[in-house]
């Protein structure tokens, strides 16, 4: 049974940081990209970022971009997103993906929420 269990989200004022942390357990973690996306209440879930199997070429939405940061530990079935210069436009809930186009395997966590307030 796959397993993504985001942790680290809270209430930050404007301007802090915060990690996000997801682990994965029943898949084979470096077979998996994995990406950060986010949800505002009442709107549609949006990218924030994603990392390839090895951990290099990270990309992430224009909103985000010099600001977070995307990084994996394959040993330790991780996936981070540094947060740095929070605005409130960042509150939201934070879902881990993992991805896998070879084998058509899609795979999401329960959320964690990040609340930035102004």
């Amino acid at each position: 049974q796959v397993q993504l269990v985001e942790s680290g989200g809270g209430w930050v004022q404007a301007g802090g940081s915060l990690r996000l942390s997801c682990l994965a357990s029943g898949l084979t973690f470096s077979k998996y990209a994995m990406g950060w996306f986010r949800q505002r209440p009442g709107e549609a879930r949006e990218f924030v970022a994603s990392i390839t199997r090895s951990g290099d070429m990270p990309d992430y939405a224009d909103s985000v971009k010099g600001r977070f940061t995307i990084s994996r530990d394959n040993a330790k079935n991780t996936v981070y997103l540094q947060m740095r210069s929070l605005k409130p436009e960042d509150t939201a809930v934070y879902f881990c993906n993992a991805l896998n186009w070879e084998e058509g395997s899609d795979f999401w966590g329960k959320g964690t929420l990040v609340s930035v307030s102004s």
